[in-house]
């Protein structure tokens, strides 16, 4: 199955400038458009259900829970997907967790087939050079961890396509804004309910609806290599990256300006501000060239 992967925007909302949505009235109309809107593209799809990949973390957790709610536990589906031992934990909580939502859950373990590509595909490819001399010692640690990325959503999608069902995205919008993501890995997928929604937003609707605080507070990785974290990937944590990326994006201030009202220094606020710049080639359909008059977008 598959549909045209989307982000779900929220105008009903009415969100005001300069704060984010953390209030239950808000948080339970936000609750009630990402319900309406993955059931309906379920069912728009002629799908049988969603396939989640849970990490244990807040962002797959709430996903899981939000599609029960709007499909039913029996047709939501969540795959446990580690390859280091850093992630076994994780996988066991996400374990729990569908136990706790009454959904099936399978775990794979990724290891053996990274271990086969990189005996046969990444061995073949390497450089000769040191790794370490081009000043980027993390360089193959992103390359393999896109590799991973991208292992962990062909499962889902298999698992998506033998049971007529949708893959849903967990990314956030603070991550989708940075770039935080692996293109056709974690940001491959039918529909991302959680795509309009702050790290900070996605906290609050995660207490909103119940889920633990251990998990709602738990430091954010992407579980690529040991005791990896985002906010040593991305310079910040998401308390300083998310009202900066606001006031940057959604209000359209300078760099300086922002950084001063929040109280950041000006170089992580352009440390930040250069990864949203950067990336904006993740969130685009990838460039086509124009042939004649033809409608370059195909949806009819």
């Amino acid at each position: 199955m598959g549909a045209d992967g989307k982000t779900i925007g929220y105008p009903g909302t009415q969100i005001s400038t300069g704060s984010f949505i953390t209030d239950p009235n808000g948080l339970e109309r936000i609750r009630s458009l990402i319900v309406d809107d993955i059931r309906t593209a379920v069912d728009d799809a002629g799908a049988q259900g969603a396939v989640v990949a849970m990490s244990g973390g807040v962002d797959s957790t709430v996903t899981a829970a939000l599609a029960v709610e709007a499909l039913g536990s029996d047709r939501v589906v969540g795959l446990g997907l580690p390859c280091h031992k850093a992630e076994y934990t994780g996988v066991s909580e996400a374990r729990t967790i569908a136990e706790g939502l009454g959904i099936e859950f399978t775990e794979i373990q990724l290891r053996p087939l990274l271990e086969t590509f990189e005996e046969t595909v990444a061995s073949d490819l390497e450089s000769d050079a040191d790794p370490d001399s081009s000043g980027r010692p993390h360089e193959r640690n992103h390359a393999i961890g896109n590799v991973i990325a991208r292992l962990r959503m062909c499962c889902a999608y298999y698992t998506a396509n033998r049971q007529q069902r949708l893959v849903l995205g967990t990314a956030n919008r603070s991550e989708w804004l940075l770039g935080y993501f692996t293109k056709f890995g974690d940001g491959a997928a039918d529909t991302c309910p959680l795509g309009d929604l702050y790290k900070t937003e996605v906290r609050a609707l995660a207490t909103q609806i119940g889920i633990p605080r251990r998990i709602v507070n738990k430091e954010p990785t992407a579980g690529f290599w040991a005791d990896q974290t985002d906010a040593d990937e991305l310079g910040a944590s998401y308390d300083v990256i998310d009202p900066l990326l606001q006031r940057l994006v959604d209000d359209g201030e300078s760099i300086r300006d922002a950084a001063a009202a929040l109280g950041i220094d000006r170089e992580t606020a352009r440390s930040i501000a250069w990864l949203c710049a950067e990336t904006q080639h993740k969130r685009v359909t990838p460039p086509m060239p124009a042939v004649g008059d033809r409608e370059s977008d195909t949806g009819w």
